[in-house]
């Protein structure tokens, strides 16, 4: 696969692959059978940031990333600072660079934006993280994020944004992690203030709940939630390993309404959407990115649409 990247932002170049995507085969054929079965082949490309383009898009993206706490930071102001950031991250389309993104990734340096007084969004978001994992079970999450994010230290993290659309084939998520890599290093190269010491990966996951079809007793009792974690996005398990701390978090915002809708997702259990964060070390991170494709060019991780 080529690579995507110049270091010039209004280079259209791109990355394309056939990504094999298997899907119910449309025949008029009433029987269910897994032997009536087509490959449809389709082309991913990953773009620069376009300001023109990207910005609905990518506020789309947030809102489902940020989950039931998005209405507490200014998306318009958070997409704008993503795409103006176009060396740096991709997004993820389908047949031409005008549509929206099906996927995006990018990463912020926290201690850069957090000082501009007339986007604070960042300084918001970070606050935000740092009390959420305060309250983590996990202690050193607890301990060791509020004091990076927060701390006057010589320490710089990168706050990685990551979300795509549901059903998205696996072998979009390694090109996308591995072009980020190349354009922070070029980045460094370039004196651009993208050296981190460590990368804190906001992401999203869930627990399964406890579903009852009585609309009285859902009024009166928060559902109960069961099991273990549970992954939206299955890399993010393999990429759990390299990291130094992580661990989930509830939504402040977080209501009724949101878990019955989200219960219509099963039959006997719903799920209950957790907020998810990793820190990683910078002497780790690429490791992590490999590990990932290592995960799924084995097969660790598998789509099927009907």
């Amino acid at each position: 696969m080529g690579k995507k990247r110049t270091r010039n932002p209004d280079d259209d170049d791109i990355m394309a692959e056939d990504v094999p995507v298997q899907g119910k085969k449309n025949d008029g054929d009433s029987s269910d059978s897994d032997e009536d079965m087509d490959i449809v082949n389709v082309d991913f490309e990953l773009f620069n940031y376009d300001s023109t383009i990207d910005f609905h898009g990518v506020k789309t993206l947030l809102r489902q990333l940020l989950d039931a706490d998005a209405s507490l930071f200014d998306l318009s102001q958070l997409s704008d600072l993503i795409v103006e950031q176009n060396t740096i991250g991709s997004t993820c389309k389908v047949d031409d660079k005008a549509n929206d993104a099906y996927a995006f990734l990018t990463v912020l340096n926290v201690q850069e934006h957090s000082k501009d007084a007339k986007k604070p969004v960042v300084k918001q978001l970070v606050e935000y993280l740092a009390e959420r994992a305060r309250k983590s079970q996990d202690e050193n999450l607890a301990k060791v994020v509020p004091e990076l994010l927060l701390g006057e230290g010589k320490q710089q993290v990168g706050l990685v944004l990551a979300e795509r659309l549901l059903n998205m084939p696996a072998e979009v998520i390694p090109p996308m992690w591995s072009c980020m890599i190349d354009e922070i290093e070029a980045a460094v190269e370039d004196k651009e203030p993208y050296e981190f010491t460590h990368y804190l990966v906001l992401s999203r996951t869930y627990l399964e709940v406890e579903s009852s079809l009585d609309q009285t007793e859902r009024k009166n009792k928060r559902s109960k939630a069961t099991g273990e974690l549970q992954y939206f996005h299955p890399e993010d398990e393999e990429m759990r390993k390299f990291a130094t701390a992580a661990g989930s978090f509830e939504y402040t915002r977080e209501g009724e309404a949101a878990v019955a809708d989200s219960k219509r997702a099963f039959q006997e259990m719903g799920i209950k959407p957790v907020g998810f964060m990793m820190l990683i070390e910078a002497a780790n991170f690429q490791k992590a990115v490999q590990a990932i494709g290592e995960y799924v060019a084995t097969g660790g991780i598998s789509m099927e649409t009907s």
